[in-house]
């Protein structure tokens, strides 16, 4: 048993049908990797327990496995809007939440996030960073001024499998953009914030209250 056995071995198990949606995206998406996962999966589904969110904001829906890890927590007044680029997801984001009983908590945004963000009339408890590393930063401009002041930001991939630590190529675009994204978020004083070794790093920012 390695250490991530380990770790899940004596952590809550994965509902049934996220266990579900799990073997599903292995088996018909080109890169697994970029669903959640159990372990990350049951750390957004602990702070939303802690934060009590009502209004969530997911930038990045993939298959539909951190929305719902999320949406479990919520209210019957709570709701989560997640925003996916890809259109040709649609239908299987769809039938995923179909099997969870919690997609009357759920809206589903198909297409540019900058854009749909701009036409969002919502104030955000929590907002989850997860889509183009490359718009890390914009995205964060975008919904800095529709988070709540005291409410959350969680922004995924922040270690970029370490190599945020190394030598970048200038034809890197994902690792320069989200180095610069940390840069941006550890000089930002209207912000807490701290990186979490999780997976592939989780940087939580706290907005302030003025």
């Amino acid at each position: 048993m390695n250490e991530d056995e380990y770790i899940l071995a004596h952590s809550d198990a994965e509902p049934e049908y996220l266990a579900l949606i799990n073997r599903k995206t292995h088996l018909k998406m080109i890169n697994p990797r970029m669903m959640s996962g159990h372990l990350q999966g049951r750390a957004l589904a602990m702070f939303c327990s802690m934060m009590k969110p009502e209004r969530i904001l997911e930038i990045g829906t993939f298959t539909g496995y951190s929305a719902l890890c999320m949406a479990e927590t919520l209210n019957n007044n709570g709701i989560i809007h997640t925003i996916e680029r890809d259109d040709e997801l649609e239908d299987f984001i769809l039938e995923n939440f179909a099997l969870s009983g919690l997609a009357h908590k759920i809206r589903l945004h198909i297409g540019d996030a900058i854009q749909i963000i701009k036409k969002l009339g919502e104030i955000f408890d929590l907002v989850f960073i997860d889509g183009d590393k490359r718009e890390y930063a914009d995205y964060y401009e975008a919904v800095f001024p529709k988070v709540r002041n005291g409410g959350f930001i969680l922004a995924d991939n922040t270690l970029w499998d370490g190599k945020v630590l190394k030598r970048v190529d200038a034809n890197d675009v994902q690792t320069i953009e989200i180095m610069r994204f940390n840069d941006m978020i550890a000089r930002d004083n209207r912000v807490e914030k701290v990186i979490l070794p999780l997976r592939d790093g989780l940087t939580i920012i706290r907005k302030k209250n003025p």
